[in-house]
């Protein structure tokens, strides 16, 4: 199963170039499950639609910006019940359509249904108050729709937060929030240790400011059972979209690729 997560930068710089890029690239990809951050839905155009093709189902987050960015799950396999989580948990977060999307995969034999979610919190880097509460507002969300610990939990997206932060260290177990605690391994630090693995880069132009101060910021995590490991091996993780094509770069970001399969 491969699932990718890419933010991407809805349709800002050179929209026809960079469209190109991701559309060929998607296409060669040819991801299972897909989310998006900021990408854009409006009564005449749907962004993940229009890069993806036929043989997707949507999920797409209500509240969006004004110009229509959001997140959207995609999904080649049928879904089940779909949840969206209010992140909007302190004054500070108005004015940002930051969000959860939580959807039941009912992907076939080896996998079997699956709880995949696209995070997407409060992108501020002063704002990791709101990050931590925004992280336990969906763990709990997540925890509670699994059904339990062994069930498949895969949390991807653009958390604008590196792994020293609080809140990803509470997303991987390192530390608990609120008197929660729950553990996703991180699936490019189990493929990739000691490797930075930046996602939101100066070593790509369309970054905005050279020296942001988070730079691995994009990730698929996959739930841990009460045994310790993850339910679903991961075999790999890789970035996408992180060389220029003809010199245009598909995103700001620098998006992930991660194949899961089930253990054994």
């Amino acid at each position: 199963m491969l699932v990718a997560t890419l933010n991407l930068w809805g349709i800002s710089g050179d929209w026809p170039a960079r469209r190109r890029v991701l559309v060929d690239g998607f296409k060669a990809l040819q991801p299972d499950l897909v989310a998006f951050q900021e990408a854009v839905r409006t009564d005449d155009y749907d962004q993940a639609a229009d890069l993806l093709g036929d043989g997707y189902q949507f999920v797409q987050q209500t509240e969006r910006e004004d110009d229509g960015r959001g997140i959207v799950i995609a999904s080649r396999w049928p879904l089940g019940w779909t949840r969206e989580i209010d992140l909007h948990l302190t004054p500070r977060t108005e004015g940002f359509a930051c969000g959860t999307l939580i959807a039941e995969v009912l992907a076939p034999e080896p996998i079997g249904p699956l709880l995949l979610a696209n995070h997407l919190p409060s992108w501020q880097p002063r704002f990791e108050r709101e990050r931590e509460l925004q992280a336990v507002a969906a763990a709990r969300a997540i925890e509670e729709l699994a059904g339990g610990a062994d069930a498949h939990r895969v949390v991807v997206g653009d958390f604008d937060a590196d792994p020293a932060s609080a809140s990803i260290r509470f997303w991987t177990g390192r530390q608990s929030l609120d008197d929660l605690s729950v553990c996703y391994r991180d699936a490019w630090e189990l493929r990739h240790p000691g490797e930075p693995g930046q996602t939101f880069t100066p070593a790509n132009p369309l970054v905005p400011a050279s020296d942001w101060p988070f730079q691995r910021i994009d990730y698929v995590l996959v739930g841990c059972s009460d045994h310790g490991g993850p339910t679903l091996d991961i075999a790999g993780c890789e970035r996408i979209f992180d060389q220029p094509v003809d010199g245009v770069y598909g995103s700001d970001h620098f998006g992930l690729v991660a194949d899961l399969r089930r253990p054994g």
